[in-house]
């Protein structure tokens, strides 16, 4: 089968502070041996990888360092690893957002990508007339956005408020309008960032149907970036799983996303440290923990009991605020949702704004033993504010909850009941 996509030698590097290498020397040494004698930048060899867990003694860091892969025509591939792995920063290249510093992409067809919430939509303009723009800067034509766009708004399920300026949409509202282009935009090549999780239960499901609709009867080749383990395994046949800009593991869906489950929740970082986040960063989360109120260990909860989860973080903008909430959801270690909390159930108020904290208190913890992360989301005035998949980690640990002397067996769902016989 053709080849879609060919990434040979690929890096990308990023230079921390100062633009240039300092002095003029260097400028110069680096213009003549890259521009005039075509040769490689002798100052990449200074670089680290990107460990945001560590400070490093280099100012110029690898994004992405030696990346190299081939993707056959209508193959569905997932990429996965922990923030920062240097996931979107590859979608974004293969996208032509971005350009690569090093390294050679050859790619066979057009491509459709859905990277960010709103990219390529206009506030102030109607969903409607959105449709139309965001078509255009997706490559498609206007007689193709006529024959698509009754399917469009139907898949969307916006209709009712496609006259509507988008700028009044909330989060899903955004997602589904754009996810709705460029699924039917008739391209070669469709890549999604890590965004449908904004969307409902249902939208997801409907999304990640289309797609697995488009791969298999359409021929398209789609490159999935997603924290859910659960949808890359029931899309992708096989996967690529990035650490700190490297490739770590290529193969089989199932084979890569153990691989990748038993590496998670080692050297975890504080919510400051992480760059990789959503949003447009008016609040930002600082620090987090979770603490087993019974036991008093962090990171470790105990079924059948309280625990809490506590976040700081801190407004960046000033604001005239009207509407303000933060939400948690728990996932298992295939990124399934198993749980959900959210400041907006309980408080109108924004006291929280002035103490830049809030902790939730969860009493009698049904869940059941295993490993779980955190997605951590703020919203501000209807626009998300900061957005983090699958951090603090957490375990709920093994016991004898029922006093028999026996252990639970795995693989019965994360819903540990309190039962008896009566």
């Amino acid at each position: 089968m053709a080849s879609a996509i060919k990434v040979e030698n690929l890096s990308k590097i990023y230079r921390l502070g100062e633009i240039g290498t300092g002095t003029i020397s260097r400028d110069l040494e680096r213009f003549f041996k890259m521009k005039i004698l075509k040769q490689e930048d002798p100052f990449l060899r200074i670089g680290e990888a990107n460990d945001r867990a560590t400070k490093g003694a280099s100012d110029i860091v690898y994004s992405l360092k030696d990346i190299n892969f081939e993707i056959e025509q209508g193959d569905a591939v997932g990429i996965i690893g922990r923030n920062g792995a240097g996931k979107s920063t590859l979608l974004k290249i293969l996208s032509r957002v971005t350009s690569p510093t090093t390294g050679k992409i050859n790619i066979k067809g057009r491509v459709a990508s859905l990277l960010e919430v709103g990219t390529g939509f206009h506030p102030e303009l109607t969903g409607r007339e959105n449709i139309y723009l965001n078509g255009a800067i997706l490559g498609m034509r206007k007689k193709e956005i006529d024959r698509n766009f009754d399917e469009i708004v139907d898949f969307s399920g916006v209709e009712r408020y496609i006259d509507t300026p988008v700028k009044r949409y909330s989060s899903g509202m955004y997602v589904r309008l754009a996810f709705a282009v460029a699924a039917h935009l008739e391209s070669e090549i469709l890549i999604v960032d890590e965004v449908l999780a904004v969307g409902d239960a249902e939208f997801q499901k409907k999304c990640l149907g289309k797609m697995n609709d488009v791969s298999k009867t359409s021929g398209r080749t789609i490159l999935f970036v997603s924290h859910n383990m659960a949808s890359i395994q029931n899309l992708c046949q096989s996967c690529i799983f990035l650490t700190k800009g490297e490739i770590n593991h290529i193969g089989e869906t199932k084979e890569v996303i153990n691989k990748y489950l038993s590496n998670q929740l080692s050297n975890t970082l504080k919510l400051s440290e992480i760059e990789e986040r959503k949003g447009n960063k008016d609040l930002i989360f600082i620090n987090g923990e979770i603490i087993g109120v019974n036991t008093d260990n962090l990171d470790s909860v105990e079924s059948f009991s309280d625990f809490t989860i506590s976040l700081e973080f801190k407004l960046i903008n000033q604001l005239k605020i009207s509407n303000f909430k933060i939400e948690i959801g728990i996932n298992n270690n295939m990124g399934d949702r198993v749980a959900w909390i959210s400041s907006n159930n309980i408080i109108s108020h924004f006291d929280l704004l002035i103490s830049n904290k809030i902790t939730f208190l969860v009493k009698n913890c049904p869940l059941a033993p295993g490993d779980y992360t955190c997605s951590i989301f703020s919203e501000i005035n209807n626009n998300i504010s900061d957005w983090l998949q699958n951090v603090l980690p957490f375990a709920i640990v093994e016991k004898d909850y029922y006093n028999t002397g026996k252990s639970l067996p795995a693989g019965q769902g994360n819903i540990l009941l309190n039962y008896s016989i009566i």
